[in-house]
């Protein structure tokens, strides 16, 4: 068989995001988005491709619908459709955010790695809980198949002690696993891969730093080919500024808000994952489109969470040459680093202690999907490379179960 189908799935607290990928080409048939879980607005957005031809379309769930009734609309109204590509899904590869330290590569579920992910819950309570809903969902609606976890963790397991240790009582790791994970592993995997093959670079030769933006948005450091620092920490909240998370600050001004402003820590939690980053600096939106057109139009609030953004992406930036001694390449994905002109020129100027040289026509035109070198010939090479985590999840998937 030439084509090798995986359904791949990522299941939030509310909403499903769901693709079947050709594990050996990376195309997409099908793809879709299952969100307002728990509301009356409940609905399924997704769309097909045949060739070049592509179809859009929305329905309904029902008031108040979930993960069940998206899983079951999925199957009985969405493959139902194509009952050829519904029979050649050969495996069910699903995104999990957190495996701890239990798991450094993707594994075929069973119940003890569904034990594994239900123990990692208190490290991403928003994450795994609806990953094992879906996954859940998943063996009822495909019994014959293998399902498969992929962790957002187990790509940073080769960090040594000295970058995921915290200088507080090593009794805290040793006892209760207090240390740092970091996240967007699946992508930064991809990212490596993929600039190694544009670079003409072996793997295990490639030093690069990886910078995913998204609404949530971390930096990894890649030595030889594998992870040996990253920005988030022990949750997806520490590290560089985000869409509405503060990134790193001083831990005693949660204190402060608790002790002299009345705050509960749940209402500080909220504030920091929530209300902060992007948008709490702007008062405007925690898009990061919303703030270029607002710093375009002179709101200082834009203008400043812009600076903010990108002085302190800059900062991770350059804090690990560190770690990495020479660098192959830097590279910008995810939706901001993917296509935001703006936000990539402002950082590389901001390292022009390292040489780096943009090509103005270059960074203009990566974007939408496309991918290249925004920097110029001489010099160090920073480049664009859209992620895609879904081929990852079905490469994995696919190599599980052959």
């Amino acid at each position: 068989m030439s084509n090798k189908y995986v359904l791949v799935l990522n299941c939030g607290s509310s909403s499903l995001k769901f693709a079947v990928i050709d594990a050996i080409s990376g195309e997409d048939l099908l793809s879709g988005l299952s969100e307002c879980f728990g509301l009356e607005d409940a609905c399924i957005k997704w769309k097909t491709r045949v060739g070049q031809q592509e179809s859009k379309h929305q329905e309904s769930l029902g008031a108040f619908s979930a993960h069940t009734e998206a899983m079951a609309y999925i199957v009985d109204t969405i493959l139902a459709a194509h009952p050829t590509l519904k029979q050649q899904i050969l495996a069910v590869g699903h995104r999990v955010v957190h495996g701890g330290e239990q798991f450094s590569g993707s594994v075929i579920i069973n119940d003890e790695v569904l034990q594994g992910i239900e123990a990692c819950a208190t490290l991403a309570p928003l994450h795994n809980p609806a990953h094992i809903i879906g996954i859940l969902a998943a063996k009822v609606a495909f019994p014959q198949l293998a399902q498969i976890a992929v962790f957002d963790t187990a790509f940073h397991q080769t960090m040594p002690q000295k970058a995921f240790i915290y200088a507080l009582p090593y009794q805290l790791y040793r006892e209760h696993s207090i240390r740092r994970f970091g996240m967007h592993g699946t992508s930064h995997r991809y990212i490596c891969q993929t600039a190694a093959k544009t670079l003409g670079i072996a793997v295990e030769d490639l030093n690069l730093i990886s910078a995913h933006l998204g609404n949530g948005a971390s930096v990894t450091a890649i030595k030889a080919g594998i992870s040996v620092d990253t920005s988030m920490g022990m949750t997806p909240l520490e590290g560089v500024v985000m869409g509405t998370r503060c990134g790193d600050l001083d831990p005693s001004i949660i204190f402060y808000l608790v002790q002299n402003l009345g705050y509960s820590l749940k209402e500080v939690e909220d504030m920091m994952n929530k209300q902060s980053g992007l948008l709490g600096i702007s008062e405007l939106t925690n898009d990061c489109r919303g703030i270029e057109e607002g710093h375009a139009n002179g709101h200082k609030g834009a203008s400043l969470a812009l600076d903010i953004f990108c002085y302190r992406l800059a900062k991770y930036i350059a804090s690990y040459t560190v770690p990495l001694g020479r660098i192959d390449a830097l590279v910008f994905t995810g939706g901001i680093g993917e296509n935001s002109a703006l936000i990539r020129q402002k950082v590389i100027e901001l390292l022009s202690i390292f040489n780096f040289k943009l090509d103005r026509q270059r960074n203009l035109a990566a974007r939408f999907g496309q991918q290249g070198q925004i920097t110029a010939d001489t010099g160090p090479v920073a480049m664009v490379i859209p992620t895609n985590e879904e081929w990852v999840i079905a490469q994995d998937a696919l190599k599980l179960i052959d």
